[in-house]
């Protein structure tokens, strides 16, 4: 095993516990959501189309009307009082699960993206 697997592993460990920890009341066990109310981590096409986003989303919540799996969602989001390096590491979890396989966030990615919020 390489150090990027190395990493990509621990990355994916830790991000789980976090998940667990913080995501996973509203948005599931597998990412499924809770009905109408918060939306499921499973379209694929909106987590691509908004990868430089959820860094934001997840530092400093949501509160604006989200499309996902063409149904609206618009309940509040709080910030979630995560590190970048814990922000990393939950997208790790959450861009390799639920359907989705798009390898390690890094760090430096998401203090990057973390520069441009809204």
């Amino acid at each position: 095993m390489n150090d990027e697997q190395i990493e990509y592993r621990r990355a994916y460990t830790v991000g789980e516990a976090i998940y667990y920890q913080h995501c996973r009341n509203c948005h599931g066990d597998k990412g499924e959501g809770l009905s109408a109310l918060m939306p499921p981590l499973t379209d694929k096409e909106f987590l691509a189309k908004n990868q430089k986003q959820l860094a934001c989303i997840i530092k400093n919540g949501a509160n604006q009307l989200l499309i996902i799996n063409k149904k609206p969602y618009q309940n509040q989001m709080p910030p979630s009082g995560l590190a970048p390096i814990e922000i990393a590491q939950v997208l790790t979890y959450i861009n390799n699960n639920f359907g989705n396989d798009k390898g390690l966030v890094t760090v430096t990615t998401v203090e990057s993206q973390l520069k441009n919020c809204n």
